[in-house]
């Protein structure tokens, strides 16, 4: 049986994401992979809004809330409101800039590994995906499972099937043999 494109892509990200964060582990850190990508923005801005995080990351707005609330409870971020109340801005705590320093030799060992797994591919997952990304970005994957829709047909050997037909009293029909 040949597996799904969702199903392929789910098990991927299992392989990368449970060795990375095993490499975490392994380096003493309380880390998860999924921290990654608000680090990196953080590490950049210092602040940024929830919704900045999430634009720099192409990550959902409620994807990145949580996240962030994974962190907080983790004492990595702090979260305060901006001054028109309105934004949730996002910064590293004392905390999550020292463990920053550990996060990045991971960073730079993750990167060198993703490096040797594209050479030993015929296309390079990182060329791949960059691909398969733009093409979506041209035309949404719902678009081409619409178009590739094909109508269901009737079987050719059936004959249309005779309904019932219920016809309601008309008013004249019920005056009659009534006297007025």
């Amino acid at each position: 049986m040949k597996t799904g494109l969702g199903t392929q892509l789910r098990h991927l990200i299992e392989l990368l994401d449970g060795d990375v964060a095993q490499t975490y582990a392994d380096a003493g850190l309380d880390y998860r992979p999924r921290y990654t990508p608000v680090m990196r923005v953080l590490q950049e801005h210092g602040t940024a809004p929830i919704g900045r995080i999430a634009e720099a990351c192409y990550i959902t707005q409620p994807a990145v809330t949580q996240t962030v609330s994974l962190m907080k409870k983790k004492g990595l971020v702090d979260v305060s409101m901006g001054a028109d109340g309105r934004q949730r801005l996002v910064s590293l705590t004392p905390h999550g800039r020292a463990m920053l320093i550990d996060v990045q030799a991971c960073w730079a060992a993750t990167t060198a590994a993703a490096d040797q797994l594209d050479a030993e591919l015929r296309v390079p997952l990182s060329s791949c995906l960059a691909e398969a990304i733009k093409a979506l970005k041209s035309r949404s994957f719902v678009a081409r499972i619409r178009d590739s829709r094909t109508p269901v047909a009737a079987p050719i050997d059936s004959e249309p099937t005779a309904m019932p037909v219920v016809v309601a009293p008309s008013k004249s029909s019920k005056n009659k043999g009534r006297r007025t």
